[in-house]
């Protein structure tokens, strides 16, 4: 049991210790192609707050991993449509939604800066400017950031990701 736990340990810690260097998922885009107070906007349709940013750019655009890591998942899910989700550096799922196109398989290993997908408007972004979902949640909580917000107790787990993307 002891082992066990120590190699938890290690594997969990190393985790911790991988650089991450996040770059701009999609191509050509900079910090006019997003709000940058849209994260953590309320109202927000049916999920109530919006917990990433969407970046717009024309239907096609290639959609680069923003890190590397590991293909959780690629697949459709009602509200997010065609999806990938990622899980990178420090325990950090990087979810990527309303693609047009999937370019990896799950469970692959991708490279920051790798294509993933292509832009579009998928899911509940159907009749909208296509644009690329992106928010990144942590697997570890940090409970200091939670807040009164409207659901406010959530921001220990996503993480803004305008923050990476300011020169």
């Amino acid at each position: 049991m002891r082992r066990i736990l120590l190699i938890l340990l290690v594997v969990l810690v190393a985790g911790l210790c991988i650089p991450q260097q996040l770059r701009m998922p999609v191509q050509g885009a900079d910090t006019n192609s997003f709000h940058p107070r849209s994260f953590w906007f309320h109202p927000w349709g049916a999920s109530g707050t919006h917990k990433g940013v969407d970046i717009f750019a024309k239907k096609g655009t290639a959609v680069n991993a923003a890190t590397a890591g590991w293909i959780l998942y690629t697949g459709s899910l009602s509200r997010g449509g065609n999806v990938v989700l990622v899980l990178g550096p420090k325990w950090r799922v990087h979810y990527y939604a309303h693609l047009d196109t999937i370019h990896v398989s799950r469970f692959a290993w991708v490279c920051g800066g790798e294509r993933i997908g292509a832009v579009g408007a998928t899911g509940n972004a159907q009749g909208k400017p296509p644009h690329l979902h992106y928010s990144i949640t942590t697997l570890l909580p940090y409970p200091w950031r939670v807040d009164g917000d409207p659901q406010g107790w959530k921001k220990m787990f996503y993480l803004d990701p305008t923050r990476y993307f300011t020169p």
